[in-house]
Parts: C-alpha cells; sequence; structure tokens
C-alpha cells in the first residue's frame, strides 16, 4: 500500500464571499473533496476577498475554490486574482463554483479562474477537475 506523504495531498480552501448566506453546497463540495483524499478548509461564510486570500496563503494550499450564489462573481473573482498576485501566490489555483451565464463564466476563465464548475456539476466531475488543475500546474 502506498502512503501518502504531506506533499502528496492536495489541500484546498473553499470559501463563500460576499453576503451570499446559501451554504450546503459548498459543504457537499467540502465532503465531496475530502472524502477523496484531499486536505479541505471550509472558511465559512460571508467571508471578504481579503481574509480568504489570506487564508490560502497561510495555508500553503493548492487550490481557492470560490462559491458564490450572489451574483457577485465578475466583481469578486477579479478582486481575488489581484489579490493573490499581490501576494505573489499566483501559484494557488482559483476554482470558482455556484450560479452564473456561461458567457460570464467564460470571461471569469479569460481572467484567470482556472475552473468554473457550475450548480450541476457531478461530485466525480468535481474532484476530477481538481485533481487534472493540480497535476497540469505541477508542484509549487
Amino acid at each position: 500500500m502506498e502512503t501518502k506523504t504531506k506533499t502528496d495531498i492536495i489541500r484546498v480552501i473553499i470559501a463563500k464571499v460576499g453576503l451570499d448566506g446559501h451554504d450546503r453546497g459548498v459543504k457537499i463540495v467540502a465532503r465531496t473533496l475530502r472524502d477523496a483524499g484531499m486536505e479541505v478548509i471550509y472558511t465559512g461564510l460571508h467571508r471578504t476577498p481579503e481574509e480568504v486570500v489570506d487564508a490560502a496563503v497561510e495555508e500553503d494550499v493548492d487550490v481557492l475554490g470560490i462559491s458564490i450564489l450572489s451574483g457577485a462573481h465578475m466583481t469578486i473573482f477579479p478582486k481575488i486574482l489581484k489579490l493573490l498576485k499581490e501576494r505573489d501566490a499566483e501559484d494557488i489555483l482559483v476554482v470558482g463554483g455556484g450560479v452564473m451565464p456561461d458567457e460570464e463564466a467564460a470571461a471569469l476563465k479569460a481572467m484567470g479562474v482556472k475552473e468554473i464548475l457550475l450548480q450541476d456539476s457531478p461530485p466525480d466531475a468535481i474532484v476530477a477537475s481538481v485533481r487534472r488543475l493540480v497535476a497540469e500546474r505541477g508542484p509549487k
């Protein structure tokens, strides 16, 4: 049996940024990633972009997952990407989830969000996407 070292385990922070108070889906995603062998931290509701970027940097995560159902994604994601750049932490992969129009999801990916997983994404697809993105990025 192969033993994973600390550096082999994918580390993920999942956050709800802004006024969005719906967290059932994000908790399911957190549990799904944890059950797939990832180390997952859920920051809770009503976080600021600064708080989640600080936590992602402090925890040295591979992935920062932002769940947004409030419609504020075109404001929040650019702010998060800017803060990561300012902290010299662009190796942290940003993944978005929630509800948004396809054209806005494409615009976010063009800005640097690595993946947008919408509300109907199956759990297996979420796990596969996170693993693929980390493998494509390579070691930090």
